[in-house]
């Protein structure tokens, strides 16, 4: 019961964020500092043209795609997705070791961006369509408020079986990690960000050694969230109904894959921290229906009441998502299933498959 009131109470709300999104901005705004634009691509085919070209209105100064040797045509449909003059494709080097292979991409786009001065740096995945207006939205953001990060975490698809169960609680989970109001807040030392959509100012990009600072992370995005926050900068996080992912998960297994990828990087490699977050997941999520059906009537009434105050602090989520809050009971089976997905990853370390994205293993292999 006292986790649950620390949860709704006591981790910065960060379940209110659902009830107060970031709104698609008005179209016609522009951005009056100097953007550019760089986006990692790795057989990104089923949605680059539409990323881009939800860019490409919002007059940033230049798109810089670097193709990660796809062999799906990636290249081609992005030269006819925007204008020539506003987009540069630049065929990706081989990985060097010790770099992921994203970060890499990034670090050739950021460098050939660096020719346009520009004030800003939009960080952005081949499969986020932005809203007219989401460029001036973010330098409006990062300008008024004196941040040096600012993040939006993209609305993500929500239409198959799977994730209609899954991807709410996925929100939901970062969003617990990394409570927006306290990476907002200069003088919390969490940090985070979104991946999807990052406005970083390039004066602190910089400052904190450009991307080869993090070149070796896996969570790529709260490892420059954090290490713009050790520098002295400030990161907004929020969460945005304007941004949108295109990435389908058609199965429950492609979004075990999903979570397996980064969890037991998420932990340091540590076993000792599986063990304490498997069990930690347990009494949190299964421990009050385990009460509420088979304990004895005081501590079943304390697991019902546990329960019920899980089950409020989900729906924000599910309403976000446009699912019915009678699925807000059933959290703690999805939490189970997100338990399995961090042994999974601990798993695929250990036998040298961490990280495993698109036919490539991005991290060492790790024994316990």
């Amino acid at each position: 019961m006292s986790v649950w009131l620390y949860l709704l109470l006591g981790r910065g709300g960060f379940w209110r964020e659902f009830l107060q999104p970031e709104l698609p901005p008005e179209p016609s705004r522009g951005s009056g500092s100097p953007v550019a634009v760089v986006v990692p691509a790795r057989n990104e085919a089923s949605g680059i043209g539409q990323a881009l070209a939800s860019l490409a209105v919002q007059k940033p100064m230049h798109m810089v795609v670097v193709d990660d040797a796809s062999d799906d045509g990636t290249a081609g449909i992005a030269r006819q997705s925007a204008p020539s003059r506003m987009l540069t494709v630049l065929p990706g080097e081989p990985v060097p070791p010790g770099w992921t292979g994203k970060l890499w991409a990034v670090d050739q786009g950021v460098r050939l961006a660096a020719a346009f001065q520009p004030e800003y740096l939009l960080l952005t995945d081949a499969d986020i369509v932005h809203a007219p207006g989401t460029v001036a939205a973010l330098v409006d953001r990062a300008e008024s408020g004196g941040y040096d990060l600012v993040s939006y975490m993209a609305t993500l698809h929500c239409r198959t079986a799977a994730e209609r169960v899954l991807v709410p609680a996925f929100v939901y989970f970062f969003l617990a990690l990394y409570p927006p109001a306290w990476v907002r807040n200069p003088r919390h030392a969490t940090a985070g960000a979104a991946g999807g959509c990052m406005l970083i100012r390039s004066e602190m990009l910089e400052r904190i050694g450009g991307i080869a600072a993090i070149r070796g992370e896996l969570i790529d995005d709260c490892a420059l969230a954090r290490a713009v926050k050790h520098s002295g900068g400030r990161v907004w996080l929020g969460l945005s109904a304007g941004t949108r992912s295109l990435r389908e998960y058609s199965t429950f297994a492609e979004i075990e894959r999903m979570i397996a990828r980064t969890a037991f990087t998420q932990l340091r490699h540590s076993s000792l921290l599986l063990a304490a977050t498997v069990a930690a997941l347990a009494v949190t999520y299964l421990l009050p229906p385990a009460l509420t059906v088979a304990a004895p009537p005081r501590a079943a009434a304390l697991g019902a009441a546990a329960w019920l105050l899980m089950s409020a602090s989900y729906f924000p989520a599910l309403r976000f998502y446009r699912r019915s809050i009678l699925w807000a009971p059933l959290l703690p089976a999805v939490a189970l299933f997100y338990a399995w997905a961090t042994v999974h990853s601990a798993v695929d370390s250990w036998r040298g498959a961490g990280g495993m994205w698109k036919g490539r293993a991005q991290e060492a292999n790790v024994r316990p």
